[in-house]
């Protein structure tokens, strides 16, 4: 199993392969808890929205569970992280 740095993570598609579902799905695991970095339901959005583009069923499942608990505004926000990090990919 590969281990990405936070450094690493915003370039993850940028490199030779683009970065799997699975890497998308744990980095959304990561910001919707708090583990190793600040809980931040707008990026977890950002990384579960990438996960179910990419054929994560639990992703497509949790960005679904943490949208109840967003505003409208941090939704928008997420889908915008979103597709600005696929425009830079």
């Amino acid at each position: 199993m590969a281990r990405f740095e936070m450094v690493d993570v915003e370039a993850a598609g940028l490199g030779e392969a683009p970065a799997s579902a699975d890497v998308f799905y744990e980095l959304g695991m990561k910001y919707s808890v708090g583990n190793s970095v600040p809980t931040d339901f707008v990026s977890a959005h950002k990384w579960f929205n990438l996960a179910a583009m990419r054929g994560n069923q639990d992703a497509i499942r949790l960005r679904r569970e943490i949208a109840a608990q967003m505003s409208a505004a941090e939704i928008a926000a997420a889908q915008r992280a979103a597709r600005a990090w696929l425009r830079a990919g």
